[in-house]
């Protein structure tokens, strides 16, 4: 605590607001390994009706102070020497504290955009082309079967036809989906 005592008192409280900042940094980037704390940073931390917003996370947010304080007081640690005005030190370090919350936002965003949704919906096979895997019988006398990739990965689906007999090996486009899961496919 030595070292504390003959600083100014600008740079002393940059050093005390750096030293916890950076502590708490380290813990919450520790325990986001681990998988806990994984949602800090979504939701806000008081109550209010946030619902108009269209963000996928929240400003007022532990996690988001701790980014502006980081970038606050280490910006203010770093050129106390060199920014002879303190009140110009206290705005650059200032702006630098919300630059760090951006460039969250912006890290986030985009590690959002790698989420990729690869439930099947029989919706997506619309339009599709696809192989027959058990021959389909003609005029929907009876239903077939075909493959079909959706999204990476193959499903076997029931299909009929409103027109001739489509043998094993054909490939077909689905035209309509009956009854929310029958396909109704013809040849290519």
């Amino acid at each position: 605590m030595e070292f504390f005592n003959h600083l100014e008192p600008l740079l002393k409280t940059f050093w005390f607001i750096a030293v916890p900042a950076s502590i708490i940094f380290a813990l919450q980037t520790i325990l986001t390994f681990f998988g806990a704390d994984a949602s800090d940073g979504v939701d806000a931390d008081f109550d209010s009706d946030l619902s108009g917003t269209d963000a996928p996370f929240q400003l007022f947010s532990f996690r988001n102070l701790i980014n502006f304080l980081l970038g606050f007081s280490w910006t203010g640690i770093s050129f106390y020497e060199i920014i002879s005005n303190k009140t110009m030190l206290i705005l650059i370090s200032l702006l630098v504290g919300v630059l760090f919350v951006v460039v969250f936002f912006i890290i986030i965003q985009q590690i959002q955009k790698l989420a990729e949704n690869n439930s099947f919906n029989i919706l997506n096979t619309l339009n599709k082309t696809a192989e027959v895997y058990l021959t389909i019988p003609a005029q929907k006398s009876g239903k077939g079967k075909i493959l079909i990739s959706v999204n990476g990965s193959y499903h076997e689906l029931d299909a009929v036809t409103e027109k001739e007999e489509i043998k094993s090996g054909s490939i077909v486009k689905i035209i309509r989906i009956d009854n929310g899961d029958l396909l109704i496919v013809e040849t290519l």
